[in-house]
């Protein structure tokens, strides 16, 4: 049996250590090791990432347009729109860009508007930043990357900075996704139907779509789709997806386990959904702004993004500027109407895999603890359904908890009492905020069929009831569901869930968290019926 390929990028942190100057820890704590001095004529790809000009005013605006009890719910943005809340100061942009001209540097401004990228030598990026860019090694993986342990920037431009990357970041990937009563064994689209009522009419919305990001030279392969259809799902016609290449990302190939396992169960449940699979060819921070980026500059970026990759949280704890850089992101992505869904990870409370837990505490994952992001948990069993060991949950150390999951969350932490006080943040925003199956899933892999699990198979399940639903409202003229967190914790949408109420995710020496009646860390507010679901959004 194989397990599914949830990926976690370990960051080389940084702190603050005055309010120009950054500095990173003891990388040999990340897994690094020095190789030595960079050659001078290396080139470092700069990214310098601007403030938005009225962050709030974008976030008070999502949560109106995703607030069922408003009369704005729904008027998603448009691009153009978005952009008047999400554009950088004009003063930012003029700031930095004079600073690089004096250093006679041209940026070119990135696809989303926020950033300003520029390419440069080693010898160059060390005296404009007071760098020192090393080659680093990561132990494990063989991975090389040029990072500097501290830098530097003027005092005239730090205000008109978000974050500067890469600098002091530096990432590790790891791998490792009535019911008949063969389910008991093996999840195929058949049990994941009946579990859900998810139903096998073909969508026929002609602007419906759902995006799959992939990393690490994942592909997914159209021939292997169509074969376990064959097997699966022969009323489906034509299986078939999209893939589009960013930052050279692979477009061809044998199927791999994540991306096989994403593209299978999303092709395979949300019928004829047209499906699109994002192949980024960088699996680091890098790889995940560009991911951002490119779908911040469409027209119309996706109604659906799931992605089955992640971070441990505690290595954005002295670099919370890329974590609020990448959260934002989110957040303009769903003000413009896409459901942004993440695997919450497979370690339990110790993190997106089953690890060591720094300080003794409980390891959240990122960006399952970003609140513009709905995080999906694991169950397994379907009599009774239950939470599954694996499934990562808890409370973010970096983002506190947002008003709409307050009722549901701060129930949870009275029933819990004393319980592990001080292995976990109680202010923090909760994950996971769904589940779905994650065990025994039949996929094809380069033409062989595995068992796979993880959360990396319950959130391309989720994706693809959303996408469905989405399907059903744009028939009927209505908007899609977009940001789904405002709409889940609302208390007419209790309905529409199946409340897990076994199960616990251990780790960190301890039982970990148990499922309970209501919202709890490890299957959150529970799996979605989909026919529930449609009425409730129906009702709306």
């Amino acid at each position: 049996m194989l397990s599914a390929a949830f990926v976690i990028l370990s960051l080389l942190s940084a702190s603050l250590a005055t309010a120009v100057q950054r500095r990173a820890p003891d990388v040999s704590t990340r897994g690094f090791v020095a190789l030595g001095q960079a050659s001078q004529e290396a080139t470092v790809p700069l990214t310098f990432g601007l403030p938005m000009a009225d962050r709030d005013g974008l976030h008070a605006t999502l949560m109106d347009v995703s607030d069922p009890a408003s009369p704005n719910y729904g008027k998603y943005l448009s691009k153009s729109e978005a952009e008047k809340f999400s554009a950088p100061p004009a003063e930012s942009v003029t700031a930095v860009k004079d600073w690089l001209s004096k250093n006679n540097l041209t940026a070119v401004v990135g696809k989303s508007g926020n950033s300003l990228r520029v390419n440069l030598p080693v010898h160059q990026a060390n005296a404009l930043l007071n760098a020192n860019y090393t080659k680093y090694e990561h132990k494990a993986t063989g991975t090389q990357v040029l990072r500097t342990l501290s830098y530097s920037l003027p005092a005239e431009v730090q205000q008109h900075l978000s974050y500067v990357y890469p600098t002091t970041h530096a990432s590790k990937v790891q791998e490792r996704a009535s019911v008949p009563a063969s389910c008991a064994n093996q999840t195929t689209p058949a049990c994941l139907q009946a579990l859900y009522n998810i139903p096998a009419t073909p969508a026929t919305a002609p602007t419906n779509n759902l995006y799959v990001a992939g990393y690490l030279d994942e592909i997914a392969n159209v021939s292997e789709v169509q074969a376990l259809g064959t097997r699966y799902r022969p009323d489906i016609t034509n299986p078939t997806f999209k893939i589009v290449s960013i930052d050279n990302g692979v477009t061809s190939g044998k199927g791999t386990v994540e991306a096989s396992l994403d593209i299978d169960y999303t092709v395979l449940l949300a019928t004829d959904v047209p499906v699109t699979f994002a192949s980024v060819g960088l699996a680091s921070v890098d790889g995940f702004l560009d991911l951002n980026n490119y779908l911040l500059g469409l027209d119309d970026p996706p109604y659906v993004l799931t992605t089955s990759y992640g971070f441990y949280e505690y290595a954005f704890n002295n670099d919370q500027d890329i974590a609020n850089a990448l959260c934002d992101g989110y957040m303009q992505l769903s003000v413009r109407g896409t459901s942004v869904l993440y695997s919450s990870g497979d370690g339990g409370v110790s993190g997106a895999q089953s690890s060591s837990c720094p300080d003794n505490k409980f390891v959240a994952t990122f960006p399952s603890g970003c609140p513009y992001v709905t995080s999906v948990g694991g169950t397994t069993g379907i009599s009774p359904e239950v939470g599954v060991d694996f499934s990562s949950g808890g409370f973010s150390n970096i983002f506190p908890r947002p008003s709409y999951q307050d009722s549901a969350v701060q129930s949870y932490l009275t029933n819990l009492g004393s319980t592990y006080s001080g292995l976990y943040n109680t202010s923090g925003r909760g994950f996971p905020d769904v589940a779905a199956q994650g065990t025994n899933f039949v996929v094809n892999v380069a033409g062989q069929l595995f068992l796979v699990g993880g959360t990396s198979a319950s959130s391309p399940t989720f994706a693809s009831i959303v996408a469905l639903a989405n399907d059903h409202l744009l028939n009927a003229g209505k908007p899609v569901l977009g940001f789904l967190n405002p709409l889940l914790y609302s208390g007419d949408a209790a309905a529409v869930f199946n409340d897990i109420t076994s199960g616990n995710n251990p780790g960190c020496g301890t039982d970990g968290f148990s499922a309970s009646t209501g919202w709890d860390p490890i299957t959150g507010l529970g799996t979605v019926d989909f026919e529930r679901l449609l009425t409730y959004a129906d009702s709306l």
